[in-house]
């Protein structure tokens, strides 16, 4: 080969190789704005799930929530009235005793108590303090 034919050559060479770069960077630009597409689907994909997955979750626990407050507030309510009715029955029971004891003391002291109730609940403080002060245990004086 001469060097006319061997430059020729070489550029023809050249030029194949510049157009196979060219070709080569296109395909990788082409390649990389579908790699990015493809990002970008599964991102906003993911993004979709995650936006889902987590209004699913609080959905659930809400409702869970409610059911818990439900539940709460209904033993409550039931263990009010079941209080109120104890409280009531007891305090029913009191009143019959103590207006049985009142209707039984000598002197008419059950309508003296009806008719002056001030009286009668001094009085009963006043036993209740004394009661109190029998029953309570002497103090020990601290060293």
């Amino acid at each position: 080969m001469n060097d006319r034919k061997l430059e020729k050559k070489i550029r023809q060479d050249a030029v194949n190789v510049v157009n196979d770069v060219s070709t080569l960077a296109g395909d990788s630009a082409a390649r990389f704005g579908r790699f990015e597409d493809d990002v970008s689907q599964a991102t906003g994909k993911a993004k979709a799930d995650l936006t889902t997955w987590v209004e699913e979750n609080v959905s659930q626990m809400s409702k869970g929530l409610e059911k818990l407050t439900g539940d709460a507030r209904d033993n409550l309510v039931n263990a009010t009235a079941t209080a109120k009715k104890d409280v009531g029955h007891g305090l029913s029971q009191y009143n019959a005793k103590v207006q049985e004891l009142a209707d039984k003391a000598p002197g008419g002291v059950g309508e003296k108590a009806a008719k002056y109730p001030w009286v009668a609940i001094s009085i009963t403080v006043v036993l209740g303090f004394l009661l109190g002060m029998l029953i309570r245990p002497a103090r020990q004086p601290q060293n």
